[in-house]
């Protein structure tokens, strides 16, 4: 009989969200390929089988056993939208919120992603590790196992590069995994303040290829992570032909593209980002129905992020429902970061994407596990749970996987299983 190295046995359900051939889509987003009575094996880090109980009882010895009995087991959170890596926080911000003041009123005024530049350029490299990792643990305590983590805090080359240092010393560190994106067309810096088109060369012709430089070196090339490239197409940012040319420039150094589009105004940045075949297109607050039907007729991802809608106290979210009824892949993200979302909980963005946004459970749990890994080009390697796969899973106190988006306020992930290691966390 052969032996693996980890065995949990008699869950109520495991939900694999198995979908080996690409992200769910459409009517497949309602089935989280749900097995009752069921264990999970594991070894050397992956999954070896999903199945009944007694068939995994009965074929495997292991190492080590965990009863999950009336308990879920579930494939980690990916998190496909962070902003996780900075310094200082803008609790002031959301006081003037609470008065009026809108998000786009706050970044003109000198607030916003600036505020959080001046706090990030003026942290060296071991003060934005020591005060992202908290948060890091947090995120992983709620089951996020995978985290996209965006640079655009620094907004010159040293600070950009900085950051990158910050998210790969991090990742070497932490148990979950990171995926570094370059977001330097995040703003427009106070120094470029009257001529955006001037930042953007600086961007395209220094910043980008020294990130490209450095991620040729870094870990991450060797564990073959992908560094993206992203910007912030959006009215008083960056323009769709501005946001072409950052992301052809990211192309050209072999960095694929993601996309911040329609958050408050269109502008046509999901066709773009279809057109430059980019791995996934997020907010999509404003979305209109024919770029709605491209992203649905793509590869690219359609990332919506609702705690950002939630903290700015909006009434309005991205059509998700309609989003997943055209066929578009469909992912959550939290968007964690100072200003607009200062949320690190997969779960809680589940619970608010069902209420507000009309996702089911099941749709909800796809769109933060397996479509979530498309999102940053993983899904070939984790998000599901299925032979082969990373063994990057949860035991959920709950005996049905519908409670992590019914239930809000409490933390449910019992256990946290990253690489087939049981974490403490």
């Amino acid at each position: 009989m052969p032996q693996v190295d980890l065995l949990i046995h008699s869950a109520a359900q495991v939900a694999t969200c198995a979908s080996p051939d690409g992200p769910r889509r459409g009517a497949a987003m309602a089935d989280v390929g749900l097995i009752p009575n069921a264990a999970v094996a594991v070894s050397d880090g992956e999954i070896v089988a999903v199945g009944p109980s007694d068939d995994l009882l009965a074929a495997y010895t292991a190492r080590q056993t965990i009863d999950a009995g009336g308990k879920v087991v579930c494939p980690g959170f990916v998190d496909p939208h962070t902003h996780v890596v900075y310094a200082g926080d803008r609790v002031g911000e959301f006081e003037l919120r609470i008065k009026g003041a809108t998000y786009m009123e706050i970044m003109r005024a000198g607030g916003g992603i600036v505020s959080t530049m001046k706090a990030t350029r003026a942290a060296p490299v071991e003060r934005l590790v020591q005060e992202s990792r908290p948060r890091l643990d947090a995120m992983l305590a709620l089951g996020t196992t995978t985290i996209e983590v965006k640079t655009g805090y620094g907004l010159d080359t040293d600070s950009e590069l900085n950051m990158l240092s910050a998210i790969a010393a991090l990742d070497a560190v932490h148990p979950a995994d990171l995926v570094p994106t370059f977001l330097a067309a995040h703003a427009v810096p106070p120094e470029f303040k009257n001529d955006p088109d001037g930042y953007l060369d600086l961007v395209i012709t220094e910043i980008l290829p020294r990130a490209a430089d450095w991620h040729k070196q870094a870990a991450f090339k060797i564990q073959n992570s992908k560094l993206f490239c992203d910007v912030f197409c959006e009215a008083g940012v960056f323009d769709r032909e501005q946001s072409r040319r950052v992301l052809s420039a990211g192309l050209a150094h072999g960095l694929p593209p993601k996309i911040h589009a329609d958050e408050f105004q269109n502008l046509g940045g999901v066709s773009l980002a279809v057109e430059l075949g980019a791995v996934s297109a997020d907010h999509l607050d404003v979305t209109p129905p024919e770029e709605v039907a491209a992203l649905a007729a793509s590869d690219t991802v359609g990332v919506v992020l609702p705690a950002v809608n939630f903290n700015l106290g909006s009434t309005h979210f991205a059509d998700a429902r309609a989003i997943v009824d055209a066929g578009a892949a469909l992912a959550l993200a939290t968007d964690i970061n100072p200003g607009s979302a200062p949320c690190p909980s997969m779960p809680l963005v589940m619970a608010m994407a069902c209420r507000y946004q009309r996702l089911l459970p099941a749709e909800a749990l796809n769109a933060s596990t397996i479509n979530a890994a498309y999102a940053v080009g993983l899904g070939d390697r984790l998000g599901s749970l299925e032979p082969g796969k990373q063994a990057d899973l949860l035991i959920v106190d709950a005996p049905d996987y519908r409670h992590l988006a019914y239930q809000f306020g409490v933390n449910l992930v019992q256990t946290v299983i990253k690489r087939g290691r049981v974490l403490t966390v």
